[in-house]
């Protein structure tokens, strides 16, 4: 059974960081695109940053140019997610996303694979 399970969400206040970990089991992801998204309270989930099966290619979303940084461990199978200088409008639910193709991609409905989510709050 293949699972995604996201770590690292947590408190903290404006200007500091976390970073998220997505441990992938049940079969290995060193072949696909990945993603983060995010949903705040009331909104909509949106894309966060993506990267391709190598890792060579990454977007972000552009309110996080910057200060967030997608990277990946395939021996570890896992994808992390560095947010620096966090803002109070980075407060959000963060999703771990996995592709069965190995290209990187900004839209939710084209990822197979979800994590359950983790709770990052920001405060001001």
């Amino acid at each position: 059974q293949v699972q995604l399970v996201e770590f690292g969400g947590g408190l903290t206040q404006a200007g500091g960081s976390l970073r998220l970990s997505c441990e992938a089991s049940g079969r290995s992801f060193s072949s696909n695109g990945m993603g983060w998204f995010r949903q705040a309270p009331g909104k909509e989930r949106e894309f966060v940053a993506t990267m391709n099966w190598s890792g060579v290619i990454t977007y972000y979303l552009d309110s996080v140019k910057g200060r967030f940084t997608i990277s990946r461990d395939n021996a570890k199978n896992t994808v992390y997610l560095q947010m620096n200088s966090l803002k109070p409008e980075d407060t959000a639910v963060y999703y771990c996303a996995a592709r069965r193709l190995g290209y990187s991609s900004k839209t939710a409905h084209e990822y197979d694979y979800w994590g359950q989510g983790t709770q990052v709050t920001v405060s001001s």
